[in-house]
């Protein structure tokens, strides 16, 4: 017998053993990338989430209520680690595969280095969709949960609220806390206002949490050595005060858990966070419009002033120094608003947000992208090595991010640029690191 060979055949049996090539490097980057994923999982959770439980704990909150309190903040946890493990998970199967001569024996038998990089390409493109996924669509579920579930704790326990050497903001008050053991309270300041609406500052020694009675939704606060201060708002220089041994203070609950933030931005589904940029635009570009108006009759009445002025100069009822002197302030106050800039500082915190739910998803194909070329230089030990240069590049990542964050916030930076950087360095440098090993 005779077997004839067709291109047909030929083709066949070779896409075949790529199939076999891709799902061999794909279960290695998956080992790779789930040990990884604990670690940086295992970091944030202790950073983020045991210090948090431990505060709840020490306020004798049900187990089962922290426990769902850490299950609310997993999201979180995941859109963070997803990211780091897959650059980290590359470099230690790519380090692996070229210290163990993998990638040699690869080259040799015709398998090009794109046909070793589409498996991971393909689990950076799923990793970053997961991780978009549970950024925008777990997290914000998860947030309204945990806030839900605090309120809930607060009601049952206000215990949760003493914290030491604290300042928190309520509807109609500020108090600000010194040293708390157990339940009694040292060096207490309260801002709030009387019924009459007149501003108040109440001091005292020391403050114990005590039973309300019947009173429900109101934690009672008895205050020793007190010291009060009232403000009277229709007369400014005229203040009463009064001292006492003890004062019940009372605050409701409800003005506690309204003192609870928001979802903020980068808790929020990326939809909803366009929607309010959206939003937030237009009101700035109505303020802005506006000040253009302004600015504009400031110029017309100054042009009028100096018309005036000069008729007043020419007819003598005037000196030049006196008409010097008024046109030079209101041209000084002119050029101070001319100056001055609208800008909207939560408008411009929303876009970075809005970006950075694109971008840190994303870096799992740039990471993906860097570390293959990267990792081909590693001759031995390949994945402590690979796993050591992905924590250092983690690092410098991550600071990256939180400088851009902050030059996007405190100069204004465009909010784009400033969380997309970190992605244009890391493809950058994996573009150098391509060019350099095709030369070889």
């Amino acid at each position: 017998m005779r077997m004839v060979l067709t291109a047909g055949n030929l083709t066949g049996r070779y896409r075949r053993s790529y199939g076999i090539i891709y799902r061999y490097i794909s279960k290695e980057f998956i080992f790779s990338f789930f040990v990884s994923f604990l670690f940086f999982f295992f970091i944030f959770f202790v950073n983020q989430l045991l210090l948090l439980a431990e505060d709840i704990l020490s306020k004798h909150v049900p187990f089962k209520s922290v426990i769902l309190l850490v299950v609310y903040s997993f999201p979180l946890i995941i859109s963070l680690s997803v990211p780091f493990a897959s650059l980290v998970g590359a470099l230690m199967t790519v380090g692996r595969f070229s210290s163990d001569n993998e990638i040699l024996a690869f080259l040799a038998s015709g398998i090009p280095q794109k046909r070793i990089f589409i498996p991971l390409f393909v689990m950076g493109v799923l990793l970053s969709c997961l991780s978009f996924t549970v950024n925008d669509y777990f997290l914000p579920r998860g947030t309204v949960n945990f806030l839900k579930l605090y309120r809930d704790l607060i009601y049952s326990n206000p215990e949760i609220e003493l914290e030491p050497y604290s300042i928190k903001r309520y509807q109609d008050s500020i108090i600000i806390t010194g040293n708390v053991d157990e339940r009694i309270i040292s060096n207490v300041v309260i801002f709030d206002k009387t019924e009459e609406k007149n501003k108040r500052i109440i001091t005292a020694a020391t403050a114990k949490l005590v039973d309300a009675g019947d009173q429900q939704g109101v934690i009672s606060l008895q205050l020793e050595q007190v010291y009060s201060q009232t403000v009277d708002a229709q007369k400014r220089d005229r203040f009463e005060y009064s001292e006492a041994e003890t004062m019940i203070y009372n605050i409701l609950l409800k003005d506690i858990t309204f003192s609870i933030r928001n979802p903020g931005p980068g808790e929020m589904r990326s939809i909803d966070v366009y929607n309010v940029i959206q939003e937030k635009s237009k009101r700035l570009e109505e303020k802005q419009n506006e000040y253009m108006r302004s600015l504009a009759s400031r110029y017309q009445a100054l042009a009028f002033e100096y018309i005036a002025s000069l008729e007043l100069l020419e007819s003598g009822r005037e000196s030049l120094e006196t008409v010097t002197n008024r046109l030079d302030i209101l041209l000084n106050n002119y050029e101070n608003a001319l100056a001055k800039k609208i800008n909207d500082r939560s408008l411009q915190l929303y876009k970075l947000e809005f970006y950075k739910k694109f971008s840190v998803p994303f870096a799992c194909l740039v990471f993906i992208f860097f570390a293959f070329p990267v990792g081909l230089f590693t001759r031995r030990s390949g994945r402590s090595v690979g796993f050591g240069i992905g924590l250092l590049i983690s690092v410098i990542y991550w600071g990256m991010l939180l400088v851009g964050q902050t030059l996007g916030l405190r100069v204004g930076y465009p909010p784009f640029l400033s969380m997309w950087i970190p992605n244009f360095v890391m493809l950058v440098l994996g573009s150098l690191f391509f060019l350099i090993r095709l030369r070889k």
